[in-house]
């Protein structure tokens, strides 16, 4: 299960995990459970067990098929580190990405404590880029917990935005993504937070994206600021 992606930031999806909980305000109209209803309502086999943890062993050798290096989005649909998803799982995914150097694999968690427990026993290879999602100052222990693992880029999903965050301290961090919320019942991002954030990444240099507005018809806003578009990427060494 993998496919072309329309996220700004990456290029194809691959969800080895499906499923997954609520942990804090930034799941509130988390778009992967509403997708997941969805495609369980239309019999989509993968999505059986609607939006319950589902591990699929039949996935993780995927990426060996690519012919073409992609930027990959590791379980858009889940979180490697959930609590129900073994380490010799995760070991296995993880063994899949370091045998496939010619892609650079994105991985989001909101659950960075186990993250930090488990890191030691993963090979970060290069291509491994590992982030946490920020949605306001309270999950901010995020970022420190982050910093403790040993991959080459450590990034920041501030989205949805649903708070400032200021005297954000980014050293060890080399890449911020902040986006409002989409879809029904979005909460409203001030213009504001999103420029606090982006001077605050120009003034530690950190790379900036800038994904969107959000809103109920995302399409709407758009995702300049301050008539710009911000597309940066972390400085990486080549593999």
């Amino acid at each position: 299960m993998a496919g072309n992606s329309s996220i700004e930031w990456t290029e194809t999806t691959w969800n080895p995990v499906t499923g997954c909980n609520k942990v804090s305000q930034g799941c509130k109209h988390c778009y992967a459970e509403r997708m997941a209803k969805r495609l369980h309502a239309m019999g989509n086999p993968r999505y059986a067990n609607g939006f319950n943890v589902t591990l699929h062993h039949d996935l993780i050798d995927l990426p060996y098929r690519w012919k073409k290096p992609r930027k990959v989005f590791v379980n858009s649909m889940s979180d490697l580190f959930h609590e129900e998803v073994p380490l010799d799982f995760i070991k296995q995914v993880f063994k899949t990405m370091a045998e496939t150097p010619q892609n650079t694999y994105q991985i989001l968690t909101k659950r960075s404590k186990r993250l930090v427990e488990l890191a030691h026993l993963l090979p970060w290879t290069p291509n491994i880029w590992i982030g946490t999602s920020v949605e306001n100052n309270k999950v901010k222990d995020r970022i420190d917990e982050l910093k403790n693992v040993p991959a080459q880029v450590r990034f920041l999903s501030c989205e949805p935005l649903i708070g400032p965050l200021d005297e954000l301290k980014l050293d060890g961090i080399h890449w911020v993504i902040v986006g409002g919320e989409s879809g029904p019942g979005a909460r409203p991002m001030e213009a504001e937070w999103v420029r606090s954030i982006r001077d605050q990444c120009q003034d530690q240099n950190v790379a900036f994206f800038f994904k969107q507005w959000g809103g109920v018809q995302k399409h709407r806003f758009g995702r300049t600021l301050d008539d710009k578009i911000y597309d940066e990427y972390p400085k990486v060494q080549h593999v």
